[in-house]
């Protein structure tokens, strides 16, 4: 019997990133990728990313959390899930701040002014092309030599990469929208440039305070709203000092506002969440899992 046929599940969204989660503090056991798979092309409870509560593991956190992309492939951060999680628990517990313990280290989450809204501090960018990670050895990953297209006319070129806890790698453009991006992402997401996969962003700079993103997502394909690629985007902008630190990125979804903290470096999110819908899943769901 599947750890998933018994708890209950909240689905939540980000900006229409779509999340759900699942509280597995009070039980023992994992899940494994085809469960993580069933859950995501089942009718009930499709998601960008599946958000499992664990009991926590590190003395002062909250809560240790596995992330899993639609696709059942586990990812190390979300920024959007990480809100979803942290509304819950604030209601749970009371608390207006919470750190949580995830693949890609501890991240703290707290409570915004307004209803629904809250920030979570993403943690420091990564840059080297071996913590990224990157196939070949970039001594600069502003700008990396990666096309796609006629060599002479490529249709995207010289993205910036880094990390905020997975693969990012971001494309300048002056029209998002002015691209196949349901097309062309699978195809650079798989790159073996990227031997982790990567998430692929278009981005165009409004002003110096303004950034237009859009995101073929590692595991999960079109979002309206990625809030790492979101944080990856506004870092990339202003490592070329196309912007400055602090930033509104807007997502096909909405609005996020971004900063990148000048006194440790560490990556600021802040925007809202809503609630959807409470269910259990069908267990039929997992039998078939278990089955191949």
């Amino acid at each position: 019997m599947s750890a998933l046929a018994n708890p209950a599940f909240v689905k939540m969204n980000g900006l229409g990133n779509e999340i759900v989660v699942v509280d597995m503090r009070a039980q023992a056991g994992a899940i494994g990728a085809a469960e993580a798979r069933a859950v995501g092309a089942s009718n009930g409870a499709r998601y960008d990313q599946l958000m499992v509560l664990h009991a926590p593991r590190t003395r002062g956190t909250d809560a240790y959390v596995r992330i899993y992309n639609n696709d059942g492939s586990e990812a190390g951060a979300c920024g959007n899930g990480m809100r979803c999680i942290a509304e819950l628990l604030f209601r749970e517990t009371g608390k207006r701040a919470l750190t949580f313990e995830t693949k890609a280290g501890l991240l703290d989450c707290w409570q915004g002014e307004a209803p629904l809204f809250s920030t979570v501090d993403m943690g420091k960018p990564r840059f080297a092309w071996n913590e990224i990670p990157l196939a070949e050895k970039f001594s600069d990953t502003r700008a990396i030599e990666l096309q796609i297209g006629p060599i002479d006319r490529p249709i995207l070129h010289s993205p910036s990469a880094l990390s905020m806890g997975n693969p990012h790698a971001i494309f300048w453009v002056e029209d998002v929208g002015a691209y196949d991006l349901g097309r062309i992402g699978p195809l650079l997401e798989n790159h073996p440039m990227f031997p982790e996969r990567a998430n692929i962003s278009l981005a165009q700079v409004r002003s110096r305070e303004h950034i237009v993103v859009r995101t073929w997502e590692r595991g999960a394909g079109l979002t309206k709203a990625c809030g790492s690629a979101a944080c990856a985007a506004a870092v990339a902008a202003a490592r070329l000092r196309r912007t400055g630190r602090a930033v509104t990125v807007t997502l096909p979804g909405g609005e996020l506002r971004i900063e990148w903290r000048e006194r440790d470096d560490h990556v600021l999110m802040t925007g809202p969440v809503a609630y959807e819908y409470e269910g259990r899943f069908d267990p039929a769901l997992f039998a078939a899992a278990g089955a191949a």
